[in-house]
């Protein structure tokens, strides 16, 4: 028997393949460093190092389920185990965790691979636990027969009783052979076979709940999306994760706190099958104020239509925040700014955005837009006419030259916003963005103005964005959002249901700078005095107008009195 299960080992591809990607870091007498005179980078502020590791030894793995899309939660470990393997110079393992049939879905994974492109994470291998199946089968068979294991039919909430009045089974003890039979029969997938389940024979007195003999196997006849009808049950997250993250070379398991618990269960099993030992480096998971991550309930936003899909920028998903405009190395940064603490913490938005505008800063171009409602024509008696088609250069961004020139056009008509308007007085000067002083000279009956060609910018303490009144202005619509619930940080006991927001999204017309016509989605830009905006669908024409969705900027009031229709930050 022995023979027969290292020979299966040794003759499935998968196994082969993973021998040679971590041949590397298996050998007891590999030379464990980088080349001379390289050097590891200095650990970012806030990351611990890796306790034991070797550079260039270093394996590292994020096994998403494929059950549901990745969320901010999911995007801290993979960008913490990315980070790593990096730092080290070893190699990051992606690795699907597909032993839940009756869950998974090829569009599931088909997004993890999109959401982790869209993270700038190169997995240097993509696996599967579903590739180990026959092999995670053959180690459970040793355990039954090192009598570590036993089938068990109690029904499940006795089960759930016993263990948490430490009693044990009344199979606990049955012959190694019994167990066997059992295991075949339950594997076998025929109907009889549906009510046992395999259990790890561990310590039911233990104060760790989770070594009280623990469920590694169950049956399942839902066809498998990779392995279709080929097995009809499938081992337990807790069976698979050791076993596979021993065999891949895996040296560093992160995983967050919350499975602080079961690390006892992780080193007995592989301990029990005598398997290549993981160090376990665990950190706290990354949790938001006003948020709820569980894929059951971002499932139930999605179905009772409270957000348009996955994507919806108000999601706390990867493709929701990416959505609303951050900056994956902000994300990447702000991360790794957190560390791999173990302190559990409610992180506020706020934060979060403030480190997404520091960057997006650097790069955002500037331009103007005027609300297309609440505006009010101002005559600059001077300026030139509609027809004359006249522009001054402007800087695409004040402190960087870099990015290059902008052209605006100037004309004797210009629009204001209404409440910049409205405060001005006659004999006041103050200044047109990126063109010049203006001396007001009438407000009643219409505004009016002059341009004053040497004005004094210092002096005008008023600074207004405004645009020419011309037919190049193209329609945009600017969309802001709120958080999905009003409650701050939700209680267990808490139904979410009952803190749902009913208004989380508004959108404003505005009139906006020709030089939006240029602008491609995904584009991120700074419409003066409004705030940060994200391209989520470029300008077509007049029917099919520019789309902004504004990107908070972690302020509670907005960079001027253009305040929005909802909140800031």
């Amino acid at each position: 028997p022995t023979a027969r299960w290292m020979d299966a080992l040794a003759s499935h591809p998968a196994i082969r393949e993973a021998t040679q990607i971590a041949a590397s870091i298996s050998a007891e007498d590999a030379e464990a460093a980088f080349e001379p005179g390289t050097e590891m980078e200095t650990l970012v502020e806030g990351m611990n190092s890796l306790e034991g590791a070797t550079p260039g030894r270093v394996v590292t793995r994020f096994p998403p389920e494929p059950s549901g899309y990745l969320h901010v939660g999911h995007a801290k470990a993979v960008l913490l185990n990315d980070y790593y393997a990096r730092r080290y110079g070893g190699r990051l393992i992606v690795r699907f965790d597909d032993t839940n049939p009756s869950k998974e879905k090829e569009e599931y994974q088909a997004s993890i691979v999109e959401d982790l492109a869209r993270l700038n994470v190169k997995p240097d291998v993509v696996t599967y636990t579903s590739d180990y199946f026959g092999a995670i089968r053959l180690y459970a068979e040793r355990l039954i027969r090192d009598g570590r294991a036993f089938m068990d039919d109690t029904p499940q909430e006795q089960m759930q009783k016993e263990r948490m009045d430490r009693v044990e089974s009344a199979l606990r003890n049955q012959t190694p052979e019994e167990a066997m039979e059992l295991f075949e029969l339950m594997c076998g997938g025929k109907p009889e076979g549906a009510k046992w389940c395999l259990r790890a024979k561990i310590d039911m007195k233990s104060v760790n709940g989770t070594m009280r003999d623990p469920v590694l196997y169950r049956q399942n006849t839902t066809p498998h999306h990779r392995s279709g009808t080929a097995y009809k049950a499938y081992p337990t997250y807790d069976l698979a994760c050791p076993i596979v993250d021993s065999i891949e070379g895996v040296t560093h398991a992160l995983r967050t706190t919350e499975y602080e618990d079961r690390n006892e269960q992780y080193a007995w099993i592989q301990n029990a099958l005598g398997l290549r030992r993981v160090r376990i480096h665990s950190f706290a998971r990354m949790n938001f104020v006003h948020t709820v991550l569980s894929k059951r309930k971002l499932t139930w936003f999605v179905d009772n239509g409270h957000v348009t899909g996955w994507d919806d920028a108000r999601f706390p998903t990867v493709r929701g925040v990416v959505r609303r405009g951050i900056d994956v190395e902000a994300l990447r940064g702000f991360i790794c700014s957190q560390g791999a603490s173990r302190r559990v913490v409610n992180m506020e938005w706020s934060k979060f955005w403030a480190e997404n505008k520091k960057r997006i800063d650097l790069y955002s171009k500037r331009f103007m837009a005027i609300d297309a409602e609440r505006h009010v024509r101002m005559t600059v008696v001077n300026g030139p006419a509609a027809d004359a088609r006249e522009y001054v250069a402007a800087d695409c961004h004040p402190k960087d030259s870099s990015l290059g020139k902008r052209i605006v056009r100037i004309a004797r008509e210009v629009l204001l916003e209404k409440v910049d308007a409205d405060s001005l007085q006659v004999g006041e000067e103050f200044v047109l963005m990126r063109w010049g002083v203006v001396r007001v000279n009438q407000v009643d009956g219409g505004l009016q103005g002059e341009f004053i060609p040497d004005g004094d910018f210092k002096k005008a303490k008023k600074k207004f964005t405004w645009l020419a009144s011309v037919a190049d202005n193209i329609p945009c619509v600017l969309t802001e959002f709120d958080n999905l619930i009003t409650k701050e940080r939700l209680e267990e006991e808490d139904k979410f249901e009952d803190y749902i927001n009913p208004n989380t999204m508004a959108e404003t017309p505005v009139i906006g700078d020709p030089g939006l016509k240029t602008l491609k989605e995904h584009d991120i830009i700074q419409l003066e005095r409004r705030g940060y905006y994200r391209v989520d669908r470029p300008y077509v024409n007049e029917s099919k107008p520019l789309i902004l969705y504004m990107v908070p900027d972690g302020k509670a009031k907005p960079m001027s009195g253009l305040v929005g229709q909802l909140k800031h930050s």
